[in-house]
C-alpha cells in the first residue's frame, strides 16, 4: 500500500508542469524551440556577456532578467512611450502579464495604462498560448 502511494505521489509530481525559478508553468524545452521565433530581434545575454540564447539581435531589448522586471526598462534601450508609461503604471512581467504581452503588445500597453491610444514597438504576436507560456518558461530558466 505504502509503495503504491509513493509511486502515484511521485508520477504525479513528475506529471506537473515544470516550474522555472518557481514561478513559470510552462515547459521550458518546448519554450526553447519557440524563441527561434523570437531570435531575430532579441537575444538573452547575461551581466557577463554571454548569449544564453538567441543570436546579437537589438531590434528588441535584451530578455535577460525579464521574469520579475518592470516592463519598459532595461537600460540602454529606446522603448514607446506606450511601454514606458506602462512600466511606470506598475506592469511587470510575471508569467500572466508576459504571456498577455506577447500575444497582443498594445492591447496589453492600454490596458495597462489605461491609455486607448498607447502603441508598443512590438509587432510580432506569440499565436499560441501554450507557446507563450512556454516561452516565459525558457526565459525564466536563464535568470
Amino acid at each position: 500500500m505504502k509503495l503504491t502511494l509513493i509511486a502515484a505521489a511521485t508520477t504525479a509530481l513528475l506529471a506537473a508542469p515544470a516550474f522555472a525559478d518557481g514561478h513559470a508553468s510552462g515547459d521550458a524545452a518546448a519554450g526553447e524551440k519557440a524563441f527561434r521565433q523570437c531570435q531575430s530581434c532579441h537575444v538573452v545575454q547575461n551581466d557577463a556577456g554571454d548569449v544564453l540564447a538567441g543570436k546579437a539581435a537589438k531590434t528588441g531589448p535584451n530578455l535577460y532578467g525579464i521574469a520579475g522586471a518592470t516592463a519598459g526598462q532595461v537600460e540602454g534601450f529606446n522603448y514607446s512611450d506606450g511601454l514606458v508609461a506602462a512600466g511606470e503604471s506598475g506592469m511587470v512581467y510575471d508569467e500572466a502579464t508576459f504571456v498577455a504581452y506577447v500575444q497582443d503588445p498594445t492591447g496589453k500597453i492600454r490596458e495597462a495604462t489605461g491609455d486607448d491610444k498607447a502603441r508598443g514597438k512590438m509587432s510580432f504576436r506569440v499565436r499560441k498560448e501554450e507557446d507563450a507560456v512556454n516561452l516565459y518558461a525558457f526565459i525564466a530558466s536563464l535568470q
